[in-house]
């Protein structure tokens, strides 16, 4: 355990946090009792090896979550065969374990339900990365996420090749419409946030051109264009000739995601990486033993 502890931390994932999920997942699994399946159908010392397999091409990505489950569960006997953010196809075996068949049973669908939701984000992340190839543009994630799992889905985005907003909202301030109406002007939010929070990065959101004009003057750290058209995006590109950082989010797809990184802003804010990405269909191939 202390190995794989090691390895997540070297992924920059926490490994306290990564076990109390998993402990959080068996004990959902549970409900407050035992596997009265496996209890009921299969003795108490069998074995045997399972193996993970992709059913599907992809990205992969939680692998490690997947070792921790099966070594929560008992299981300390398995090698993950495949890199985490690796391209992957149909039938691939990434992972394969020995052990008490009962442990590895218990394990199953929590560590498949890990791996697959999260390569499922790799892998939409990924499309969206393919699809503003050529440009200088770059997929970045937001905070819609499923609640507790935000760790996990932003390292999952990275392993498709996209990059991560705020982890938090202690991390940096981003003015929003709301802000702007509670205090009257983003001049007002702006200057408040740097009196109380004087070195914290400053994101200021803008849904005009003249909303983008009055942002520059107080030189925040990045803008992000919202709702903005493909022309309003060029425009603010060349409003801004390269002061700041330029970020588009709203009424992206995938399929016009090329016409927006091709008017030179930096970042495509993409809430569908974590809110709607389909699961990788992952599945286990049990072998019994004796």
């Amino acid at each position: 355990m202390n190995q794989l502890r090691e390895n997540i931390k070297t992924l920059g994932l926490s490994p306290n946090h990564i076990f109390q999920q998993v402990k959080d997942a068996i004990s959902e699994d549970l409900a407050g009792g035992q596997d009265v399946t496996s209890v009921a159908t299969i003795s108490e010392s069998s074995v045997a090896t399972a193996d993970f397999v992709s059913r599907s091409s992809g990205v992969v990505s939680g692998l490690h979550v997947a070792a921790a489950v099966l070594e929560y569960c008992g299981i300390n006997h398995y090698e993950v065969l495949v890199d985490e953010g690796a391209k992957i196809s149909a039938g691939k075996v990434l992972i394969t374990a020995q052990g008490n068949s009962r442990k590895l049973l218990l394990a199953e669908r929590s560590a498949l339900n890990f791996l697959s939701h999260l390569s499922g984000i790799s892998t939409l992340t990924n499309q969206w990365v393919a699809a503003v190839s050529g440009t200088k543009c770059q997929i970045r994630d937001t905070r819609k996420t499923t609640p507790g799992l935000r760790q996990l889905e932003k390292f999952a985005v990275r392993m498709g090749g996209g990059v991560n907003h705020r982890l938090g909202l202690s991390q940096a301030a981003l003015i929003k419409d709301n802000h702007i109406l509670a205090t009257g002007s983003i001049s007002k939010a702006f200057t408040a946030i740097k009196k109380e929070f004087p070195g914290k990065e400053v994101e200021i959101e803008v849904d005009s051109i003249e909303q983008l004009k009055e942002a520059l003057t107080l030189k925040p750290d990045l803008v992000l264009l919202d709702n903005m058209s493909v022309e309003q995006c060029a425009e603010a590109v060349a409003l801004t000739a390269g002061l700041l950082p330029l970020e588009a989010s709203g009424g992206i797809t995938i399929d016009n995601a090329k016409s927006y990184a091709a008017t030179g802003v930096n970042y495509l804010a993409v809430g569908a990486l974590t809110h709607s990405a389909p699961a990788l269909d992952i599945g286990l191939d049990f072998k019994r033993g004796k």
